[in-house]
């Protein structure tokens, strides 16, 4: 049991709603919250975190690519758990995506401090770069730096959406040093890190439903994506054209969709876990007329899965549908190229561990997946044990109204004390 005083409690929830109300104050952009990757308000929030955890008795580094690492001092120095996520916004987004991971990690460091216990290791929270891609167009940027696996050549081809200037510019600016990046440097010695966790707001209104404060983890969703697609039929006169005559590249398109959504809620009846979304659906602008039969569409799919075995058989069942339905209707569906992503498995015993640690402060949980991604998929797709725990928010995310309640993240940072004070043998 870890018996913390309500004191040690109350003092992690001091740190964070001083440190949430200083960032929103500094990084208001109405509608919302504006924190740009190697942006001003970036550079506030670390600045912040380091004074913050610097009063705890953290020391911090930053590493070639600006990545912040702010380390609280274990019994045993020689290895480490990590508790990451980043600082940076979308453009008018909420105060909570992401901020409210890191600022979990600082508090869990408040709570041993004000209880005068040590974590079994160095507990390191690290506080990434630019992960969202709407800055930079590359996912991850922080963490793959972080982990001394960034593409050099990306350094000179990725640019900045709004100053049009390169990732090693904007490294450069802010005083860290992108040659580095190249050569692969990097603060984490694999070897040494015994577990990454991310807290992080859910995105989605499955904790809201539920009711319950917080969820823990499983996996976060793998994907596949054909964002060019295209059904080719010929355009025809609505009145004039038979059936039977007709190559309907939109009656075609709407039961691909029907088709695929059947096939979706089969896979949830089956209990298998997998999304299957048709985000952009269109017909020529040019061309396209309510007289007239469509002879062209645009479609685009997103699946997204953390079993590869189901973003597998999907792919193969929509080129199969798609086939039948081209050969009965006379038109020629093209994907174009497909992109994607591996699913990433949380660590099992850490999985586990954060159960025992909810449970032990009678904390209500869902187990889930996460359909978003996340820069804890890079740390564990690179071998490092991993999991993340989820803190309800209503009204999703990326927009102005991320509505987290401070009494849930309280939840969260005692459920990440608990487990933080379990022995070294329990992690290992």
């Amino acid at each position: 049991m870890s018996d913390w005083r309500k004191q040690d409690l109350a003092a992690a929830g001091t740190l964070a709603r001083r440190v949430f109300t200083a960032l929103e104050k500094e990084t208001a952009d109405p509608p919302g919250i504006t924190r740009k990757g190697y942006g001003k308000g970036e550079k506030f929030a670390f600045d912040m975190l380091i004074s913050e955890a610097g009063a705890l008795g953290a020391e911090h580094r930053f590493d070639a690519g600006g990545n912040l690492f702010l380390t609280y001092p274990g019994e045993d120095r020689s290895r480490v758990i990590q508790i990451g996520s980043h600082i940076d916004t979308v453009p008018h987004g909420g105060n909570y995506d992401g901020a409210a991971g890191v600022i979990a990690g600082v508090a869990a460091m408040a709570v041993f401090h004000s209880s005068g216990r040590k974590p079994p290791f160095d507990l390191c929270v690290i506080i990434t770069r630019a992960e969202e891609s709407c800055w930079f167009p590359f996912s991850y940027i922080g963490s793959r730096m972080a982990l001394g696996i960034l593409d050099a050549d990306l350094l000179d081809t990725l640019k900045r959406s709004d100053t049009g200037r390169t990732l090693a510019d904007h490294i450069t600016e802010e005083g860290f040093d992108p040659d580095g990046v190249r050569r692969g440097e990097s603060l984490i010695d694999k070897a040494k890190v015994v577990a990454h966790i991310e807290p992080h707001i859910e995105q989605a209104p499955v904790l809201v439903d539920a009711e319950v404060p917080v969820g823990v983890v499983t996996g976060i969703r793998g994907s596949f994506r054909y964002r060019n697609g295209r059904c080719e039929g010929a355009y025809s006169h609505s009145g004039a054209m038979p059936r039977k005559y007709r190559q309907d590249a939109m009656a075609a398109t709407a039961e691909l969709i029907v088709r695929m959504d059947t096939l979706w809620e089969e896979m949830l009846a089956a209990e298998r876990d997998v999304t299957i979304t048709f985000g952009e659906v269109a017909t020529n602008a040019e061309q396209h007329g309510f007289s007239k039969v469509a002879g062209e569409t645009h479609i685009c799919l997103d699946v997204r899965s953390q079993d590869q075995t189901a973003l597998d058989e999907v792919q193969a069942q929509y080129s199969a549908i798609a086939e039948e339905i081209g050969q009965r209707r006379n038109v020629k569906f093209d994907f174009g190229d497909i992109s994607g992503s591996t699913p990433a498995l949380m660590n099992e015993n850490l999985i586990d561990l954060m159960k025992s640690a909810a449970e032990e402060a009678s904390i209500p949980y869902k187990v889930m997946a996460s359909g978003a991604g996340h820069d804890a998929a890079i740390f564990a797709l690179a071998g490092i044990p991993t999991v993340m725990i989820f803190i309800r928010n209503e009204h999703g995310s990326h927009n102005p109204y991320e509505a987290m309640e401070m009494e849930d993240f309280d939840k969260a940072v005692e459920i990440l004390a608990n487990m933080l004070a379990r022995p070294a043998d329990a992690w290992l």
